[in-house]
């Protein structure tokens, strides 16, 4: 099974220059907690709830932070062919919940999250890598 059968293809962006305010918006709207921040058609990052919490409110930096001062920068990925199972365990071995998605030609074409593959795979390769996950946090 690949990728792609699996993945959220409906994916929102946001910019470098957004602030983390409306991102915050955009996550709450979506209801996500990770979103690809992109720049001339090239995902130059991710922001998280995580990033958000850890690098504007521990900070005490204000909403109108830009998203390129907080987002994580580079992207975990793989392609929407990849066989399912090895992007669980590519998750597992990053001790990464979720792995942006690219298309043959380089676009991002999706967001696979260990929720996507519990929900097809009875739990069974997620609940694997969630516990992967979990040992080295």
């Amino acid at each position: 099974m690949k990728v792609r059968e699996f993945m959220t293809v409906q994916v929102i962006s946001a910019k470098p220059t957004d602030t983390v305010e409306d991102v915050a918006r955009m996550m709450s709207e979506i209801d996500s907690g990770a979103i690809p921040v992109i720049e001339d058609d090239v995902v130059v990052g991710m922001i998280t709830d995580r990033d958000i919490v850890i690098r504007v409110v521990a900070e005490r930096k204000d909403g109108f932070t830009p998203t390129s001062d907080v987002m994580t920068e580079g992207v975990e990925s793989c392609l929407e062919d990849d066989d399912i199972v090895e992007a669980a365990r590519r998750m597992a071995e990053l001790q990464m919940r979720r792995l942006v998605v690219f298309n043959g030609d380089g676009k991002l074409s999706g967001i696979i999250s260990l929720g996507d593959i519990a929900i097809e795979h009875q739990g069974d390769l997620a609940t694997e890598a969630l516990e992967e996950i979990s040992q080295g946090a």
